[in-house]
């Protein structure tokens, strides 16, 4: 066979036995677009959510803001609360002073009556200062029994008055605003008639 001869023959381009073909790339599938009704109804959804979000956080803030001003008005209101504590042994010992006087003692001596003048002043000037500071004295004598101002220690018979009513204070009471600062220390009648209240509760 000459070389023009070789040259010219075909050549055989069909794949070997036992390999395969390599298949053609299937097209990629495009993501499906959202429709704009469904869309719209997302995001209504979303603004919905944001809306609450922020009521809450608006109340939260405003609840917060609310307890650090009552916090603020409680320290102000009370802040003198421990002094005043202290400061009702004054009290008690100028109104001891004063009712220790005998009586006609003021007529017959005129340096007791000085001195007792002076004490009475003492004494308004303090419950003036007091009240100032919204320290008040606890009504007692006379009033029915209340476990929130008041403390029972003794139980007196007494047929005329109802049973319940105070008859004694052996200490007077202070109240701080709307707090009680000290309950008077009182002695409740007993063996009278009885008022619609039920049982008298004197635990306190």
């Amino acid at each position: 066979m000459t070389q023009d001869q070789t040259s010219e023959q075909p050549v055989d381009t069909s794949p070997v036995d036992g390999a395969e073909a390599a298949p053609a790339e299937a097209p990629v599938a495009e993501a499906a677009e959202p429709a704009p009704a469904d869309r719209i109804a997302e995001l209504e959804a979303q603004v919905a959510k944001l809306k609450n979000d922020v009521l809450y956080a608006r109340a939260d803030t405003e609840n917060v803001r609310r307890r650090l001003e009552q916090q603020a008005e409680d320290r102000g209101k009370y802040a003198v609360s421990n002094l005043a504590k202290d400061v009702l042994s004054v009290a008690d010992n100028l109104r001891r002073a004063l009712d220790a006087v005998p009586a006609g003692a003021r007529e017959a001596d005129e340096a007791v009556n000085s001195l007792t003048v002076g004490v009475e002043m003492t004494e308004r000037e303090l419950i003036t200062t007091f009240e100032r500071y919204g320290i008040r004295r606890v009504a007692a004598l006379g009033e029915r029994f209340d476990p929130n101002l008041h403390q029972a220690m003794m139980e007196i018979e007494d047929a005329a008055k109802l049973e319940g009513t105070v008859v004694l204070e052996m200490q007077s009471g202070y109240t701080l605003h709307d707090r009680l600062l000290r309950p008077a220390l009182v002695g409740i009648a007993k063996g009278g008639p009885k008022s619609g209240g039920g049982n008298l509760d004197t635990s306190a």
